[in-house]
């Protein structure tokens, strides 16, 4: 494997968040109930990530703000857009792979 430095390292690592980011924007049809379901996290989780690294960095830093950063606008106009209910199925899977806390 290529040797990298650490900011070369650090600027791969924001370049891939930031796309990441972008898929999920492009991917609103998909719901953080299936991502959760899929993948046991959300757009929500990847949130909180962001906010608690803002915050270890002496940053403070609102959920609705991180959320919007994730999400590209407010978090309730997003799920007034592009949220759908999830299914009892859905609801299941959830409860049976939700993390444990």
């Amino acid at each position: 494997m290529t040797e990298l430095s650490q900011d070369q390292q650090t600027a791969f690592e924001a370049a891939a968040f930031r796309r990441l980011v972008a898929h999920l924007r492009e991917r609103s049809d998909v719901q953080n109930i299936d991502l959760m379901n899929l993948a046991g996290f959300c757009r929500n989780c990847l949130s909180n990530w962001y906010r608690e690294a803002a915050e270890a960095s002496g940053i403070e830093m609102s959920k609705e703000e991180s959320r919007e950063v994730i999400y590209g606008m407010p978090y309730e106009e997003w799920r007034a857009q592009h949220q759908t209910d999830a299914s009892a199925e859905q609801k299941l899977a959830f409860e049976r792979n939700r993390p444990k806390e």
